[in-house]
Formats: structure tokens, C-alpha cells, sequence
């Protein structure tokens, strides 16, 4: 399909190509038998013009059917039922909603019933967690002990805001989940090398990580360079997160972007990727 690693070639996320439609899934989770997990590219939809092919945001202007048939398409080759999806309520907060079966099919088949959510956690069978994007990080999160699941959506200001470490918080306040027993996966998104930010934001988080400066962000022609999956990995890592349990996908969407989404590559014309997670059995 030709997806391109950054740097590390840590082999820690997998091709899949079903039926025409390509996904990215992650080797950490692929190992849960219990677990079903993709991401989405723009390969293997019906959308057209800068939205092609696989678009799949509500708010991107796309047409009613083209949405629901690209879902319908990318829950196929995943592997699970499209009227089970909970879908996020993205404005780059650090809201977190409890997921459950009331929540299903909500934003593709009826409007969504709630605002200003940005991550969801559950511990029910066949609720289908999803996020979108196109450069923002998604962040999977899977308690492997207890049975339960979180995805977040976290751009810089959702980084900022931990919204990560937030959801780990809320799967132990309402499942119990140990920390240590959660798998976490940085998926794709922005690298540092594409990821130029303002003077104001960076200060923003060198003031959040005085200590990890050095490594959260480096300066390139005299501009401000902010490495998202870094800081997203030291957050897991503050809420308790063991080191050998955090992965990094590896995939920049701005140096693919012929195949994902990307914001930044498009001067804002595209579509959504989205990220998708469920309990299955």
C-alpha cells in the first residue's frame, strides 16, 4: 500500500487489505484475542474530490450516503457490526464519555446526543469505540486484565491537557483498571520533522516539561518543531504506564499523505481517518 515508517521501523503496525479497503491495525493489539482494532486510510471508499475515497468525517461536507457506505465498508473489513460504533464529539477538550449501548449509531444513522467529547472508555462487549483524524494523535488504551478499552483524540491542545492520563484515570475510577496492566498505542499521526508549531505554543509546553525539553521538541531553521508522540508517551508514562507497554505506530500522516489524511500536507482539504477499538468476545 505503500506506507512509509519514519525512522525506527519498530514493525509495531500491520497492513490489512479486505474486500478493497485498506486499514492499519496494531501489533500490540493484535496479539488480544479478546480484542479487534484498526485504522482507517483514504483507501477503499466512495467518496470523491479531496474527500477520496475513504472519508469518514460527519462534518467534512460529505453526502449522508457516502458516509454511511464508507462506514459500513470499513466495519467489514474490520470486523464488527457498523450500527455498533459510539463515535466521539470532537473540539479538542479532554472530555471523556462512558460508552455503552445506548450511544450506538449515533452521529452515522441519528445525531449524536452529546457535545465536547474528545475520548471514550468502556468495558461492554461489541460497543465500538471510534475517533478521527488527520494529524492528531490517536491513542488506544486497553486494560488487558479487566476487559476495558479507551480511545482518545489528542492534538496539541488535547495533549496539553493530558487527556491521555485523563483517560487512563477514568478506566481506573470506573473499572478498576491498573495502569500497569494497560496496554497504549500512539497511533498515526503528525511527526516531529512535520510538525511546526508558534513560539506561544511552545512555550505552552516547555512549560508543561521543563525537564523534557530536549525531547519533547527541537528547533529546525529557527522554528519550533513539537513531537507530539513524545509527549503523548511521557503523559502515559506520568500516569503509570509501564515503559514496555507503550508503543509508537511510527506513521507520520503528513509524510503519507497519499494514503492517510493530513491536515497539514492538504492546506486543510480532506477527509477523516478514524481509529476504531472493541471488546469482542
Amino acid at each position: 500500500m505503500g506506507i512509509v515508517l519514519n525512522k525506527n521501523n519498530n514493525n509495531s503496525t500491520k497492513t490489512n487489505i479486505k474486500n478493497g479497503v485498506a486499514y492499519l491495525s496494531f501489533n500490540a493489539l493484535d496479539k488480544i484475542p479478546w480484542l479487534k482494532n484498526g485504522f482507517s486510510t483514504k483507501i477503499g471508499g466512495v467518496s470523491t474530490g479531496d474527500l477520496a475515497s475513504m472519508n469518514l468525517g460527519i462534518t467534512r461536507g460529505d453526502s449522508k450516503e457516502n458516509i454511511i457506505e464508507n462506514f459500513t465498508r470499513i466495519a467489514d473489513a474490520i470486523g464488527f457490526d457498523v450500527k455498533d460504533i459510539v463515535m466521539t464529539a470532537q473540539t479538542h477538550t479532554d472530555n471523556v464519555l462512558i460508552a455503552d449501548k445506548n450511544n450506538k449509531g449515533k452521529g452515522i444513522f441519528e445525531d449524536i446526543a452529546y457535545t465536547d467529547v474528545d475520548g471514550l472508555i468502556t468495558n461492554e462487549k461489541n460497543v465500538v469505540l471510534a475517533a478521527f483524524f488527520a494529524d492528531c494523535v490517536p491513542i488506544c488504551l486497553v486494560d488487558k486484565k479487566n476487559k476495558a478499552i479507551g480511545v482518545c483524540h489528542s492534538g496539541w491542545r488535547g495533549t496539553h491537557k493530558m487527556i491521555a492520563k485523563k483517560t487512563i484515570e477514568m478506566m481506573g475510577e470506573n473499572y478498576g483498571s491498573n495502569p500497569k496492566d494497560i496496554i497504549a498505542v500512539i497511533g498515526p499521526s503528525i511527526c516531529v520533522d512535520c510538525y511546526e508549531v508558534s513560539k506561544d505554543v511552545a512555550d505552552e509546553f516547555i512549560s508543561l516539561m521543563p525537564d523534557k525539553k530536549d525531547i519533547i521538541m527541537y528547533p529546525k531553521n529557527d522554528k519550533y518543531m513539537l513531537n507530539l508522540w513524545e509527549i503523548n508517551r511521557q503523559i502515559i508514562l506520568s500516569a503509570g504506564v509501564l515503559m514496555e507497554n507503550i508503543s509508537v505506530s511510527d506513521v507520520c500522516t503528513c509524510h503519507n499523505y497519499k494514503t492517510l489524511f493530513s491536515h497539514r500536507a492538504s492546506q486543510g482539504k480532506r477527509g477523516n481517518l478514524g481509529v476504531f477499538l472493541t471488546i469482542s468476545e
